[in-house]
């Protein structure tokens, strides 16, 4: 993974600092994820890549975000609550974090430099967009919130298959 994503630090629902350099040689799935929007359920399948993949080399990281509609309103204990308890999640969470704007986190700053939406676009347009990060290149792939974690198999296994 280029330096400039391995180097970029995140804090984990439950404090822990990191950066993606933590999971080095790995696929990252990034997305941006909120509790209360229509895509919510998607947290259902992001787990279950997570199971499918994990031990080839694939991590899920989930990133909550208040900045669409004020769909992500709780605080890092309830929001870790919530997605355990109605989906299963295991995979890392992360604290809350802006994806636009001026107190974007550096980590979706660079993602929509790498990866800019239709258009050239650099926003992110809503909840559960995401970024799949090849471990060799660096190179990132995004796929759009309608994008059902089911539809990332095959990108994944490319990845995973080298």
């Amino acid at each position: 993974m280029a330096d400039s994503l391995s180097d970029i630090r995140c804090v984990t629902l439950g404090g822990e600092h990191k950066v993606l350099g933590d999971f080095p040689g790995k696929a990252l799935l990034v997305v941006n994820t909120a509790s209360q929007c229509g895509f919510t359920p998607q947290y259902k399948g992001l787990e279950q890549l997570w199971q499918d993949y994990r031990a080839q080399g694939l991590v899920v990281l989930g990133f909550p975000c208040n900045q669409f509609g004020k769909q992500e309103p709780g605080e890092a204990r309830e929001i870790a609550q919530f997605c355990q308890r109605n989906f299963g999640v295991s995979f890392p969470l992360f604290r809350k974090v802006e994806v636009n704007g001026p107190g974007a986190h550096p980590l979706f700053v660079e993602l929509k430099k790498r990866a800019p939406g239709i258009f050239g676009t650099q926003r992110i347009k809503w909840n559960f967009t995401k970024f799949l990060i090849d471990p060799a290149s660096g190179k990132v792939t995004r796929f759009s919130p309608r994008t059902k974690p089911d539809a990332l198999k095959a990108p994944i296994e490319a990845l995973l298959d080298r």
